[in-house]
Order: structure tokens, then C-alpha cells, then sequence
């Protein structure tokens, strides 16, 4: 990617090992850009982390409503879990109480990031299915979606009604007709757009407690719903939850493949957007850490923040050999736009 810049850096033996190059964003809902690092309208695919838009007709459509979601529904709606027990039977009962199942959905099957989950299908001798995916949730919200606007099986077809109307709220938030769009790993159509159109999303998502209409009250919906369940949008020790925790409720924080990570400030009314340009995910939740402590959100000596942000790398022994820090660029002066 051209015009990346240094974000994080490896040390080891006092020697700079590594370095991972990136782009982010900070914008407010008009589109100004508060601060930014490397190129702003840098095209991305932010993956996972657009699932709070991709959840967006879900409400709008009132599918939520029609079938009783609750808050925990729409966190997984939005969430990239790690197929614990408590995402998988949340998951199951939610398209049990659609009379739908595994084999409706079409995000495939993989072994669930949750060890004791992993263990007990080893033990048992089961596969992994669907339920275990990390993007189950999202799925069971396109599920609904689906079943409200009566469309074909295959709801993962980039021209199927739920495409169409993802690509439209998706089009809406950015503020730009996107050029075209990737399949991602769950099978599902990801829309390109700019890291500024990004971070000028999540900022609308920001702000949306200021607005009345029928976009910003999901917005609202969605954003509460991550805050109250984090474990749901990721897992108990998973770096977006504990960071959710770190900061009471007061943001929300989405991850997503290949280095890409969001924040949504409503105090602030801002949104922050980034990619790391070799897609390594160590470095997106270290440079995001960062800028949420640069922007007052997050507490430095919280241990949220002291496992994300600089911190020592230890080795299987449990020896320090090394550290994972910001790199000068990420900690310049932050109103630089």
C-alpha cells in the first residue's frame, strides 16, 4: 500500500526486529478528519468491522422487531466470536425459534477459536458446524433478515435482497457508492470503501443519539447492544471485549481480518478507523489501543491497555525478550488535520 507509515514496532535485544505499517483515520459525523496517519483515502475492505452496518437492515427492515430480537441477538449480529458455548447455544436457539438450523446457514464450518469448545468436539469426536463460525451470528442476522423479506436460500448472492440492502446502508454511512466489493470468509460480500468513509461511519454510528430517524435509532440499537454484551462480539479475553470492559460501555470496538480495527466514541462523537497494511492483527489492536488512550477513552494503566498497547513480549519460558511499542509517527501530535 502506498503512503503507509510506521504504527508499531517489534524490539528485541535493543534492536528494532520489526515494523508494521499502516493508515488510520479519526473523523467526525460531517466528515472532517480530526487526525490520520498514512493515506485517508487509502481503498480498503474493512471485513469484520463493517458488521455493525452490515446489521443495520436488520432493524431498519423490522425484521428485529417482528421476530423479538433482543440486545443479545444484535450483539452477535455484529460480533466475530470465538464459538464458546455461550455464542454457539445463543446462535442455536436463535434459528431454532426461526425453525431454521446448521444447514441453512452459508458461512461454513471451522473449529471454534474457544479452547474448551475445541477440546470437548475433540473428546466427543464431533466436527465443527456452522455454529462454530465466528461470523454465526451475523449470519443468523441474515437468516432473519431473510425470512422478513421472504428472498431465496442463497442470502450470501452479492444481487439477493440482503445484499442489496446492506450495500445500500453500507453505500449511506460511507458516504460513497463503493467500487466494488471482495467475498469474505464467511462467504458474504464485503464492500470497499476509504478508511475516511469508514471512520466517517462509525462516527455517524457516533452521533447518532443526536438524530431521530429511523437509521439512527438502529444505529443507536446496535452500538448499545455491543457495549452491554462484549463477550458476545468477541469472547472473555479477547482484546475488543476487554477493551469494551476497559472503558464501561462508553465505546464500541470491532475488529476485523487482515489488520483492520474500528472504535465508535459517542462522548466524543467520533470514529476511528485503520488498516495495517501486512494484515497483522498484533499490530491493529496495539495501534488502536494507542489512539483510543491519545483520545481519552481508554485508561494507560488499565490492563486492557497494558496488554495492547507498549508492552513486553515473553517467550514460552515466560522470559521478556522483547517489545511491542507504538511506533514515533503514532505518537506524534494527534490534531495534525
Amino acid at each position: 500500500m502506498t503512503g503507509a507509515v510506521d504504527l508499531v514496532e517489534l524490539w528485541r535485544g535493543g534492536r528494532l526486529e520489526s515494523v508494521h505499517r499502516g493508515h488510520a483515520v479519526v473523523a467526525d459525523a460531517r466528515g472532517e478528519i480530526v487526525a490520520a496517519w498514512g493515506d485517508p483515502q487509502v481503498v480498503v475492505y474493512p471485513r469484520s468491522s463493517s458488521k455493525m452496518i452490515q446489521a443495520l437492515p436488520l432493524i431498519e427492515s423490522g425484521a428485529a422487531e417482528a421476530f423479538g430480537l433482543g440486545t443479545e441477538q444484535l450483539a452477535l449480529a455484529c460480533a466475530s466470536h470465538i464459538g464458546a458455548d455461550y455464542h454457539t447455544s445463543r446462535v442455536q436457539g436463535w434459528l431454532s425459534a426461526l425453525g431454521l438450523g446448521d444447514g441453512d446457514l452459508r458461512c461454513g464450518a471451522h473449529e471454534p477459536s474457544d479452547r474448551a469448545a475445541r477440546d470437548a468436539l475433540i473428546r466427543s469426536g464431533a466436527a465443527p458446524c456452522q455454529y462454530h463460525n465466528n461470523c454465526s451470528g451475523k449470519h443468523a442476522g441474515f437468516l432473519t433478515l431473510n425470512r422478513h423479506l421472504r428472498g431465496g436460500s442463497e442470502y450470501v448472492e452479492a444481487d439477493h435482497p440482503v445484499q442489496r440492502a446492506i450495500r445500500d446502508a453500507f453505500e449511506d454511512v460511507t458516504g460513497e457508492a463503493s467500487p466494488g466489493y471482495g467475498i469474505d470468509g464467511c462467504s458474504a460480500p464485503n464492500f470497499a470503501t476509504t478508511l475516511a468513509a469508514m471512520a466517517r461511519a462509525m462516527a455517524r454510528f457516533a452521533t447518532a443519539g443526536g438524530r431521530s430517524d429511523r437509521r439512527a435509532r438502529a444505529q443507536v440499537r446496535l452500538v448499545a447492544a455491543m457495549t452491554a454484551h462484549p463477550e458476545l462480539v468477541s469472547g472473555n479475553r479477547q482484546p475488543c471485549t476487554e477493551l469494551m470492559r476497559a472503558m464501561g460501555g462508553r465505546v464500541a470496538v470491532k475488529g476485523g481480518a487482515e489488520g483492520f480495527h474500528v472504535a465508535i466514541l459517542p462522548d466524543r462523537g467520533l470514529g476511528v478507523a485503520l488498516k495495517i497494511a501486512d494484515g497483522a492483527g498484533r499490530a491493529s489492536e496495539a495501534a488502536m489501543a494507542h489512539i483510543l488512550i491519545r483520545l481519552g477513552a481508554l485508561d494507560a494503566e488499565s490492563p486492557a491497555a497494558r496488554t495492547l498497547a507498549d508492552h513486553p513480549l515473553r517467550n514460552w519460558r515466560g522470559i521478556t525478550v522483547g517489545d511491542l511499542r507504538a511506533a514515533g509517527t503514532l505518537r506524534g501530535p494527534l490534531i495534525d488535520r
